[in-house]
């Protein structure tokens, strides 16, 4: 194909169009502007030329830019329409790519120029977002090695490239595992209590029998409702042991887990670090892993108490009321669904049947625009899949602002999970701002036939934490690239404004914008919603401490001086949940092998960034709690009557215009800790945490 059709290689200034990508484009695209990029920093790393913005870092931006575009583009495409030709032809370009980086990151010359940029009399005077790239780009070049010498330089650089093997070989086993596994049920009874919508979706019409799969829109009703327990059981084990030694051995990630550790250490100790969880931290919030150690065991300690009472009270309705003497693993998400049925009178499935798909997305459009003044309206832009479609977002001056893929549904092919991606960002070009392209991706259960897709409350918290994530890429106002969210703000940060946004999936106010019964069209009544927020904190503590559990084992392995076997990475685990744990799974669990997070997603030594900024978050929506209270007292004071919280609740744009101030459009132009403190007034709290995870009161 000729570099003029290649879609990869349009102007940055254009949308692509994705579907017309084919897995031979890839290659010649990466290429040339790999070429275009090295002479660009080549050029930049002359030391004669003078030390300004405009003559290093802007030409450096508008040559690497489009690379990093066409390579985001690539690695979006491997992960949610993947073929083998798709894979071949990203794992060829990997290691160039992640050779590329590296001998940028080792670059001496371009380092020296960063350092004169710095050291520039009038630097003061820069703009924030200049001074703070400068800044970053300075640490980051000595975490990539810039320093080393010899040998010490040319292992960094092979060390880069095979840990980038790893972690994609990695993300390939746990797809292909899951995506290889299934069970052809041939007798409607062993599936009793499973929704019909569930079942529907499985069917093979033409056979009459049912093709479960590991898909969550398959595994996770299938756990909660099927009365049959040997089959949950099945499951679970099959789900459990995913990419380990337990399953088809081609898939084994034991090996890979093995390397990864022992890579990550090994660049550890040349970069000078004692760990790779000191290396990591260089770039977080959080100074030091003792500190990320002793945040995590302060919120067990408050947490594991609420927990042991879930787990007590969930075993004594089991055994009287289900018969289950000894609770196992794979019969408490059905346990608890039926726990969650008695209590509180609603199961999921009927609160599902109000949460029709295009209703929420409307509603998360609606609550956006009355947060922060923006209006995203669908648009005709070709997406990769028929699945996808495109919102773009517009000011209330009428200005574009960006773009949003969305791509919400699981099929083969496609990696689990929920994330968003940015394929480019704002950036002030000439006399024009470039507007960003976002990704945003989940797996919830199709549409059948004419009906639309429904989703579980689960599922809706899922898109407005992913909103979150694509909103501070989306209303960002930081005219400079390396200044924007997904490339300058701490890791440990980076979930505040998509923890944030799951909040308001709680609000009376919100649920009515996004509920509409799929046969009757009417809301969600008053009366279950009340029945919903009873039970918000069900099971809270158990949930807590597993996010506890991930995060503390994540830690304390990227603790360790040396390399783990994959026999003491289990044992390290088994020691994390002797700490936090209250429900011990069997011996065989290979909970490690798919933990993608860790191994493939950029989260090694940074999965407690999860409960981290849950703290940063929920303080941060107290200060939507708090105006919509005075909002509320404000009306008493005029003496209207008001039998309830005020319509809009916490839906405040005043608060939601300083959020988006304070937070959304600044991106990585300063700490975050300096942004949240921006926006409250003050440093975050764990009190509004601990209050919504209803941890507040002394367990009896």
């Amino acid at each position: 194909m000729s570099k003029h059709s290649n879609p990869l290689l349009v102007s940055m200034d254009s949308l692509v169009d994705y579907a017309s990508i084919q897995p031979e484009d890839i290659k010649p695209a990466i290429e040339q502007l790999m070429e275009r990029a090295r002479t660009a920093v080549n050029d930049a790393a002359n030391p004669e030329l003078p030390a300004t913005w405009d003559a290093i870092v802007a030409p450096l931006d508008a040559a690497s830019e489009p690379l990093w575009r066409a390579w985001s583009i690539a690695g979006n495409l491997n992960s949610v329409v993947n073929t083998p030709e798709l894979r071949d032809a990203y794992n060829a370009m990997l290691g160039p790519i992640s050779e590329f980086s590296t001998w940028i990151g080792l670059n001496e010359g371009l380092y020296k120029q960063y350092q004169r940029l710095r050291a520039v009399p009038d630097f003061n005077q820069w703009s924030q977002a200049r001074k703070r790239i400068i800044e970053l780009a300075l640490r980051n070049f000595k975490l990539s090695g810039v320093e080393l010498m010899g040998e010490d330089r040319t292992r960094y650089a092979t060390l880069s490239e095979k840990q980038s093997q790893v972690s994609q070989k990695f993300s390939e086993n746990v797809m292909d595992a899951k995506d290889g596994w299934s069970l052809i049920i041939d007798d409607i009874k062993r599936l009793d209590g499973v929704p019909d919508d569930v079942l529907s979706a499985i069917k093979d019409t033409e056979s009459n029998t049912w093709k479960l799969s590991l898909q969550m829109p398959c595994y996770l009703p299938v756990m909660q409702y099927a009365h049959d327990r040997d089959l949950r059981h099945t499951l679970y084990r099959a789900y459990a042991t995913v990419a380990s030694e337990h399953g088809d051995e081609a898939f084994d990630n034991s090996t890979l887990i093995e390397e990864s550790l022992a890579l990550r250490s090994e660049e550890s100790k040349l970069l000078g670090f004692e760990h790779f969880a000191a290396l990591r931290l260089e770039t977080r919030m959080a100074d030091t892993a003792e500190e990320v150690v002793s945040f995590l065991r302060q919120l067990a300690v408050r947490a594991k108490p609420f927990a042991e009472k879930d787990l007590a009270e969930l075993k004594a309705y089991a055994k009287d009321e289900l018969g289950l003497n000894d609770l196992e693993p794979w019969d408490v998400a059905y346990a608890a669904e039926k726990l969650r049925e008695t209590r509180y009178a609603y199961s999921e499935d009927e609160v599902k049947q109000y949460f029709t798909e295009p209703r929420v997305l409307q509603g998360l459009f609606d609550v956006v625009h009355t947060l922060f003044a923006v209006t995203l309206e669908h648009c005709d832009v070709k997406g990769w899949h028929p699945d996808v479609r495109a919102a773009k977002v517009v000011s209330a001056s009428g200005e574009t602002l960006g773009y949003l893929m969305i791509d919400l549904y699981a099929r083969p092919g496609k990696q689990g999970g929920a994330w968003v991606d940015s394929e480019r960002s704002r950036r002030h070009v000439g006399t024009h701002i470039q507007t960003p392209v976002v990704y945003l991706t989940c797996n919830f259960a199709r549409p059948q036939g004419d009906r639309p897709a429904l989703l579980t409350h689960d599922d809706v918290i899922t898109l407005f934490h992913e909103s979150g994530h694509a909103l501070h890429a989306l209303l960002s106002e930081v005219d400079e690239p390396g200044a924007a969210a997904f490339a300058a703000v701490e890791w440990d940060a980076i979930e505040l404004p998509s923890q944030f946004m799951e909040n308001f999936c709680w609000e009376w106010s919100v649920l009515q914008r996004l509920t509409a019964h799929v046969d009757t069209g009417e809301p969600l009544p008053r009366e279950l919603y009340d029945r919903m927020t009873a039970a918000r904190n069900f099971q809270s503590g158990m949930q807590t401490v597993r996010q506890i559990e991930f995060s503390l084992f994540d830690i304390l392995l990227h603790s360790q001086d040396k390399g783990l076997s994959i026999a003491e990475v289990l044992t390290q685990l088994d020691q994390v949940r002797d700490e936090v744990s209250v429900m011990r799974p069997p011996a065989w669990h290979r909970f490690p092998h798919s933990f993608s997070h860790l191994f493939a997603g950029g989260y090694g030594a940074g999965y407690y960034s999860y409960k981290w900024a849950e703290v940063l978050s929920s303080d941060a929506f107290e200060a939507f709690e708090e105006a919509a209270e005075r909002a509320a007292e404000s009306a008493h004071a005029a003496a209207q009557t008001i039998t309830e919280t005020p319509v809009m609740g916490a839906l405040d744009r005043d608060t939601g215009l300083r959020f988006k101030k304070e937070i959304l459009a600044v991106g990585g132009v300063r700490p975050a800790a300096e942004s949240f403190a921006a926006f409250r007034g003050r440093a975050p709290r764990m009190d509004a945490l601990l209050r919504h995870s209803g941890m507040t009161e002394q367990v009896k």
